[in-house]
C-alpha cells in the first residue's frame, strides 16, 4: 500500500492545480446547481477551449504517478498507461477524489474519471490516436484485464474508467485471497521450500506457449502434477484452475501474482478452451493437462506443446506400502490417505492399521459408477471359498498381478506397445453356483478395494451405438479409480462374433471389437464370469491375465460347503454327521447349498429351535426340486 500512497499524493497536487485552473476561468463555480444546468457562459467557456496537451504522447513524462514495478512488468505498461491506471483507480482507494472528479467532469452525477478527464488530467487530449490507443481493447490495460470502460452509448472520451476490484486490492498489497470470480474453482499453490525436481523446467518462456501435459492417469491428476512441478521448479506459484472457471480472470490473477497457470483437466470443448487462452496475454507459465491431446490448429497464433510424463513412483513409508500397492495414488492422494487412516485410527482407539490405510484409500480413489454398478464391499474372506488348491493358487496370483502391477508394467516396462494400459483382466469360468462372484468379492477383499458388479441391464441397450458409449462410461470411471469391477454373466456382452446375415449382426461384431480393443486400454481390475466359457469369444482369452475354471465339487467338498454354510446357525444333535451323507446324496453346486441351508435355518427359526438333520434334509430337496431333478430316495 505504501508504494501507491506516493503516486496519489502526486495525483492529488495535479487535481487541485487542476481545479484551480478551472474554477479561475469558470464563471459558475460558485453556481449550486453547477453540472446540473448548463449557463450560455458557461457554454462560451467551454466553446473557445480548445484542445490541450502536447503534441505525441511520446513527450510524457509521468513524473511521480508510476506505479509499484511489478504490475508495470508483468502486464508490460508503458508509464502512460500506469498513469491513466493511477488515476483511473484513486476513487477506490479515496472518496475524496469523487466529488473532484465530478468539479472536473462538469457533471456532479460522474464521479469517476472520463477519457477526456485523464487525458486533460496528463497534458494529453483524445484528439491524439496515439493517446486514444491506449484505451482500446487490445491495449494493455484493458487486454489484462486492469481496466474497464463504462457508458457504451457514449463517444470514448466521455467514457468512466473503472478498475476491478482484484486490481485495486493488489495494488493495496493485498493478495492473500483470489479474485471472487475464481473462489470455489482455483487453488494456489505456493513454492515449497525444497524446488521439486521437474523434467520440464527447460521449456522456453519467451513468446506465446501453451504447453499441454498428457496424463498418464485417466483422471488426469497426474499431469497436474507434472505442470505443478513445472512452474514451481523456477521459484514461481502455479495458480491451478478448472476449465469451467472465468479464465480471463484467471489469467489475470496469474500475472498479478507472478504465477504460473495450470487449466485442466481438459476434456469438453478443449477447442474452444485452448482458442480463449491462447487469445490472452500470456502469464509467465501456461500449462494446461488432459487426458487426451490438444491439436496445435486451434490456437494458430501460439505455439501449443504436448508433452507426455510418466507418472512418477510415489513415496510410500515402507510400512503402509503393502497396503496402498493396489491403488493408483498421486503423491498429494497419498499424503491425504495416511491423514485420514491417523484419524481412523484415533477414532478406533488404536495405532494405525491396513485397514485404516485401505479405507482411507478407497474414498481418495472412489469411483462414479453409481449409475451403472452395485457397490459390494468385500465382507468374506479366503476360508469362505472352497476350491482345488491349484484353483485358489491362481486367485492368489491374481491378488499378486493387482498389487504389483505398476512395478512390473511400470517400473519394470514390461507392458507391450499399441496402446496397452496396466490393467489385470481375469475370466472365472464355471457351472452357476461354483463359487465365480464369491471369488470375486474374496479377491477384492484380499486386494483392499470395493467390489463393483456391472449392471448389464442398465448397459444393454437396443439403440445401435448405445450400448458402447454405456460401456465407455463405466471403463472411464473405473479408469479414474480403483475399485474391481465384475461383469456377471459376461457373455451377454463378450459374446463371440458371428457371420454376417443382417444388419444386427454387423453391429453385434462391432460391439464385440469394440470391447477387443478397451480391454487392451483399461488400466483398472477387471473380473468376467461365465456359466459358459464356450460363449466367449477366443480372441478375449488373449486379454485375459487368468482364465480360473471353477470346478463342480465332489462330495468332499460339498460337505465342506455343507459345514459352512450352517457353521452360523444353532445344531441340534445329528446334525454333524448327516452333512456327509446329503453331500454325497445331492449333488449340489455351492450356491444351491447355501440356498438349501438357508432354507433349514428358516424352517428352524420358525419352530423357534436348532437347525435338524431333518431340516437340512428337507432344504437339499426344495433345491433338487427347483432345478428340476428327482429326489433320491433314501437309501
Amino acid at each position: 500500500m505504501t508504494a501507491l500512497l506516493a503516486p496519489l499524493a502526486a495525483l492529488f497536487e495535479r487535481l487541485r492545480a487542476t481545479v484551480a485552473e478551472r474554477a479561475a476561468a469558470d464563471p459558475d463555480a460558485l453556481d449550486p446547481l453547477r453540472g446540473l444546468l448548463l449557463s450560455p457562459d458557461a457554454a462560451r467557456v467551454f466553446a473557445e477551449r480548445g484542445p490541450l496537451g502536447v503534441s505525441s504522447p511520446d513527450e510524457f513524462r509521468p513524473g511521480p504517478l508510476r506505479l509499484p514495478d511489478d504490475v508495470a512488468a508483468g502486464f508490460a505498461l508503458t508509464p502512460l498507461d500506469e498513469a491513466i491506471l493511477l488515476i483511473a483507480v484513486a476513487p477506490d482507494v479515496d472518496r475524496r477524489v469523487e466529488p473532484l472528479y465530478g468539479y472536473l467532469n462538469d457533471d456532479v452525477g460522474r464521479r469517476r474519471a472520463t477519457v477526456q478527464l485523464t487525458l486533460e488530467l496528463l497534458g494529453l487530449g483524445p484528439h491524439l490516436a496515439e493517446a486514444r490507443a491506449r484505451f482500446h481493447r487490445s491495449a494493455p490495460l484493458r487486454a489484462g484485464g486492469l481496466l474497464t470502460l463504462e457508458d457504451d452509448d457514449r463517444p470514448l472520451p466521455g467514457r468512466s474508467l473503472r478498475v476491478p476490484e482484484r486490481v485495486v486490492a493488489h495494488l493495496l498489497g493485498d493478495d492473500h485471497t483470489l479474485d471472487e470470480e475464481l473462489v470455489g474453482s482455483a487453488r494456489l499453490v505456493p513454492v515449497p521450500s525444497v524446488p521439486p525436481v521437474s523434467t520440464l523446467v527447460g521449456l522456453p518462456s519467451a513468446g506465446p506457449l501453451l504447453v499441454h501435459v498428457r496424463a498418464a492417469r485417466a483422471d488426469a491428476s497426474d499431469g497436474a502434477d507434472a505442470a505443478v512441478d513445472a512452474i514451481t521448479a523456477t521459484g514461481r506459484p502455479a495458480l491451478i484452475v478448472r476449465p469451467e472457471a472465468r479464465l480471463s480472470s484467471a489469467v489475470r490473477e496469474a500475472r498479478l501474482r507472478g504465477a504460473g497457470l495450470v487449466v485442466g483437466p481438459v476434456v469438453d470443448d478443449a477447442a474452444r478452451l485452448v482458442r480463449q487462452l491462447a487469445a490472452a496475454p500470456p502469464p509467465p507459465a501456461l500449462f494446461t493437462y488432459g487426458p487426451t491431446g490438444l491439436d496445435p490448429a486451434w490456437a494458430p497464433d501460439a505455439t501449443v506443446v504436448t508433452v507426455e510424463v510418466p507418472q512418477p513412483a510415489p513415496t510410500v513409508p515402507a510400512e503402509f506400502a503393502p497396503a496402498l500397492a493396489p491403488y493408483r495414488l498421486t503423491p498429494a492422494q497419498i499424503d491425504a490417505t495416511l491423514e485420514a487412516a491417523r484419524v481412523f485410527a484415533a477414532i478406533d482407539r488404536m495405532p494405525v492399521a491396513d485397514a485404516h490405510v485401505q479405507r482411507a484409500a478407497r474414498q481418495q480413489s472412489a469411483p462414479q459408477l453409481d449409475r451403472h454398478v452395485r457397490r459390494v464391499p468385500p465382507a468374506v474372506g479366503w476360508n469362505d471359498l472352497m476350491l482345488p488348491d491349484d484353483r485358489s493358487a491362481q486367485l492368489h496370483e491374481l491378488v499378486v498381478r493387482a498389487r504389483t502391477r505398476q512395478q512390473v508394467l511400470g517400473g519394470w516396462r514390461m507392458r507391450t506397445g499399441g496402446g496397452r494400459g496396466q490393467g489385470v483382466v481375469a475370466l472365472f469360468a464355471g457351472e452357476s453356483g461354483t463359487g465365480k462372484t464369491l471369488a470375486a468379492e474374496v479377491v477384492a477383499g484380499e486386494i483392499g478395494l470395493d467390489l463393483h458388479v456391472v449392471d448389464l441391464a442398465s448397459l444393454v441397450d437396443k439403440y445401435v451405438g448405445e450400448t458402447e458409449k454405456n460401456l465407455e462410461r463405466v471403463f472411464t470411471a473405473a479408469d479414474q479409480a480403483d475399485a474391481v469391477l465384475l461383469f456377471d454373466e459376461a457373455d451377454a456382452v463378450f459374446g463371440k462374433r458371428g457371420g454376417v446375415r443382417d444388419a444386427r449382426d454387423r453391429y453385434a461384431n462391432l460391439e464385440s471389437a469394440y470391447l477387443l480393443q478397451r480391454l487392451e486400454s483399461f488400466g483398472g481390475i477387471a473380473v468376467l464370469t461365465t456359466n459358459l466359457r464356450a460363449n466367449v469369444d477366443e480372441a478375449f482369452t488373449r486379454r485375459f491375465d487368468l482364465v480360473v475354471d471353477f470346478p463342480f465339487p465332489d462330495a468332499e467338498h460339498r460337505a465342506r460347503l455343507w459345514w459352512l454354510a450352517l457353521s452360523g446357525a444353532p445344531q441340534a444333535d445329528g446334525l454333524a454327521e448327516i452333512l456327509p451323507h446329503l453331500a454325497a446324496q445331492f449333488e449340489l453346486a455351492g450356491g444351491a447349498i447355501r440356498s438349501a441351508a438357508v432354507t433349514a435355518a428358516y424352517l428352524a427359526a420358525g419352530r423357534g429351535t436348532p437347525v435338524t438333520a431333518a431340516d437340512a434334509l428337507a432344504g437339499a430337496e426344495r433345491e433338487y426340486r427347483k432345478l428340476g431333478r428327482l429326489v433320491p430316495t433314501p437309501a
